[in-house]
């Protein structure tokens, strides 16, 4: 884990420095906030940055901000900075440290932005053969495309083979290629020189030089335009990138890992992705499948998320009853691990009595879960229960509901088909997939294509 520590304070943040290298941390300091900037510009990069209370924490998360540098932000300073420490949070820092910094804090902190808390949790037969295959590819320089559903456990899967192959003590960056605006990905990705463009404003390296001797993860590599991944497909064969507004090419030694949560070889066919980039990537292909079809998972994740938040909330971890078991069982997870995770935490905080219950197992709104809900349920049936529910739940709704409600509609409509619903909604592509990957976040149920709808 690398991290970023920002100030001196009299001296307290170094043994906040020798607290993290101790746990394993690889620290870089600054005295001040540009040269904080100027490191992260830098390529050196960071997993966390620990900042003084009395800097200007805010000035520093616009920068970060509009220089598109992401990177969680912990406060620290002494005991009687109440004041500052508000301020801080409300800027936007995550955490704050009171100091003389205690080690067991330290720990817990650097623990919940470790990889610690990326561990690969399984009992099932069929992610056993995952894990197999994964364990024999990791010591070797090959690309890797890890497959799956949203939610399924991709980005643990990357960390995984990262953590066990040769680049393991060399960094592990990943970049969302979904989240980042098309214009803005090629700089985050490339890097830029000082005035390539308005608003650069410094020289910026970029993920594939933050990854040298690593790891680069790309993130939903199928969100990627056409015209830059013919760009990334020379980057990984030639070993070698140009920054934006930059003279000459920069030798770049990393391994590419991939995920998609899509099918690309049907994007190959419709002509959305490079074929010769999509067998540059599929060297090896880790297919992870949904959490529904490897069952003795759902228990045994359970019980970790379980005990994980329970730790997290200082709540005493409280076994299932065989009632509550059955129910998460037959379950059908549309969210899959991740939304598992998120019923388990809510699951932990609305448990009332010494064992966790069916009651304690609720959606974000706080009703039941559904029920098995059928593939084969009548379709005509389902079109006439969405539009009495919407006459009944217009009224009242805020727009982002009814936005919800329009496009999940609209979606079973086209029978899942996400092209079909983008032209009918008059959105494009890439924002429809945007929302669904919030809804799905949301653990909302989203149609698949085809035409199946899970609960």
């Amino acid at each position: 884990m690398r991290l970023l520590i920002v100030g001196t304070l009299n001296g307290q943040l170094s043994t906040a420095t020798k607290m993290a290298m101790d746990k394993g941390a690889k620290v870089v300091h600054a005295e001040s906030i540009e040269q904080a900037m100027a490191s992260l510009r830098s390529g050196k990069g960071a997993d966390l940055v620990m900042v003084e209370v009395s800097l200007d924490i805010a000035r520093l998360i616009n920068q970060l901000q509009a220089e598109h540098i992401y990177v969680p932000i912990v406060a620290c300073g002494v005991e009687s900075d109440a004041q500052a420490a508000v301020h801080a949070i409300r800027c936007g820092a995550k955490e704050y440290i009171p100091l003389p910094p205690d080690a067991d804090l330290i720990a817990a902190v650097l623990a919940a932005v470790s990889e610690e808390s990326h561990q690969m949790i399984f009992k099932d037969p069929a992610m056993g053969d995952v894990i197999k295959l994964a364990d024999q590819i990791a010591p070797s320089e090959a690309s890797v495309l890890i497959t799956g559903e949203s939610g399924s456990g991709k980005e643990v899967m990357a960390r995984y083979v990262h953590r066990k192959s040769r680049r393991h003590d060399g960094p592990f960056i990943s970049v969302n290629c979904a989240a980042i605006p098309e214009n803005l990905l090629e700089s985050e990705l490339f890097g830029h020189e000082k005035g390539a463009f308005t608003g650069a404003i410094a020289r910026r390296i970029g993920k594939f030089e933050e990854a040298n001797g690593g790891t680069l993860l790309l993130d939903e590599i199928s969100e990627i335009d056409v015209r830059l991944q013919a760009k990334l497909l020379r980057a990984i064969q030639e070993r070698e990138i140009d920054r934006v507004g930059g003279k000459g090419p920069v030798k770049i030694n990393i391994r590419i890992l991939a995920t998609s949560n899509r099918n690309l070889l049907n994007e190959v066919e419709a002509g959305t992705f490079r074929e010769d980039l999509f067998y540059r990537l599929n060297v090896v292909n880790l297919n992870l499948l949904p959490l529904r079809e490897r069952p003795a998972d759902i228990m045994a994740l359970a019980d970790h998320f379980v005990r994980k938040y329970a730790k997290v909330n200082g709540l005493p971890t409280k076994p299932f009853t065989e009632q509550a078991r059955q129910y998460l069982s037959r379950h059908h997870w549309s969210g899959n691990v991740r939304e598992l995770e998120n019923t388990m935490h809510r699951a932990i905080l609305l448990a009332a009595g010494p064992e966790i219950d069916v009651e304690a197992i609720r959606l974000p709104d706080g009703s039941r879960l559904q029920g098995n809900a059928s593939p084969q349920t009548d379709i005509s049936q389902q079109a006439a229960n969405t539009a009495e529910a919407i006459s009944r739940t217009m009224v009242g709704s805020t727009v982002a509901q009814v936005e919800q409600g329009l496009i999940i509609d609209t979606l079973e409509h086209c029978l899942g088909n996400r092209t079909h619903a983008a032209n009918i909604l008059g959105i494009s592509i890439r924002t429809l997939r945007n929302k669904l990957k919030q809804y799905t976040d949301q653990g909302v149920a989203v149609p698949l294509p085809g035409g199946e709808v899970r609960a």
